[in-house]
């Protein structure tokens, strides 16, 4: 197994939680915290101010163009998480080159839901554990404001669980975005201000400034985070279920909506090495098309498909 370097020894005059802000392998060997709840308030502190600092849109205002951004930046961003993140890096369901697997995922890294290998082994471990009492983020088990956002706050979750990840440690380039996973997201709110700087000088018809780009960044930010967080949470709780699976996994089509087609879930958890989560025509999913599309363009390829004797197993009544 890999081991990070030793931290510089002036680093040792600051708290753990502060320097994993910028290098969240610190202190990644040390032994595992106790499995608890408990929230590490210094350590999700940048968490808790990107949803503070939404309420600056009461002094930025707001112009067609930055909502406009802002709902662009969701999307794309989504798609980053549930193609890459998701499909790709977690569950390997189709292959795509270095360089690909590179962008994508530093535009999974801007949406600040941490790197390519903690994401990856956190979800590997949560279908290894569905709804049992080792499960990450259960809300059958721990409750729903646990499985939608308690569990990133509990100190125990912060590593990365690299033995979960070992496919994935060879590649230099992700273990450098997973170690220093906030470098992206701050470059790219960096870019935000500048264009909205850049746009109130040289097209003021836009009615936008680099504080209003900034801030509706933000504010796409957090939307994201929700977003993605209720498949944690929500799928588990609300929705049919069209396969007997062992856990709580549910299909919901208004998540699916959100998340790109992420909120057919019991479907996911019923035949995880599928690239397409909408199992039949009118599940729409908005992920699945945008990778054939890429498919299509050599970009991706070798797409998992659902094979036929998974979709003649008895389905289950909805309950």
């Amino acid at each position: 197994m890999q081991t990070s370097p030793a931290a510089p020894p002036q680093s040792k005059f600051l708290p753990l939680a502060v320097r994993r802000w910028i290098d969240s392998w610190e202190g990644i060997d040390d032994p595992l915290p106790p499995r608890d709840k408990r929230v590490d308030w210094l350590r999700i502190m940048p968490f808790v101010l990107l949803h503070v600092a939404c309420i600056a849109v009461v002094w930025v205002g707001w112009s067609w163009f930055a909502v406009g951004a802002a709902l662009v930046l969701y999307v794309v961003r989504m798609f980053g998480i549930t193609a890459f993140y998701h499909r790709y890096f977690s569950h390997r369901t189709f292959k795509t080159s270095r360089a690909m697997q590179f962008a994508f995922a530093v535009l999974g890294n801007s949406s600040v839901q941490r790197g390519p290998l903690w994401w990856a082994a956190h979800h590997r471990e949560h279908h290894l554990n569905s709804d049992t009492p080792e499960d990450t983020h259960s809300p059958v088990r721990d409750g729903f404001w646990w499985s939608h956002v308690g569990w990133i706050t509990a100190k125990f979750n912060f590593a990365t669980r690299r033995e979960r990840v070992k496919d994935l440690l060879k590649y230099p380039e992700l273990v450098f975005l997973d170690r220093y996973d906030t470098l992206v997201p701050i470059l790219f709110f960096a870019a935000l201000y500048g264009l909205g700087a850049a746009l109130e000088r040289f097209a003021p018809g836009l009615g936008t400034n680099g504080w209003q780009l900034l801030v509706w960044g933000l504010i796409s930010t957090v939307a994201l985070f929700h977003g993605t967080f209720t498949i944690n949470s929500l799928t588990h709780m609300y929705g049919t279920r069209r396969f007997q699976t062992p856990d709580h996994s549910r299909n919901n089509w208004l998540l699916a909506i959100i998340t790109l087609g992420e909120g057919w879930h019991n479907n996911h958890h019923h035949y995880q090495g599928s690239v397409r989560q909408g199992f039949v025509w009118w599940e729409y999913d908005f992920s699945y098309y945008a990778l054939v599309a890429m498919s299509w363009l050599g970009l991706v390829w070798d797409l998992n498909q659902v094979p036929p004797v998974i979709m003649t197993k008895r389905l289950e009544q909805a309950r």
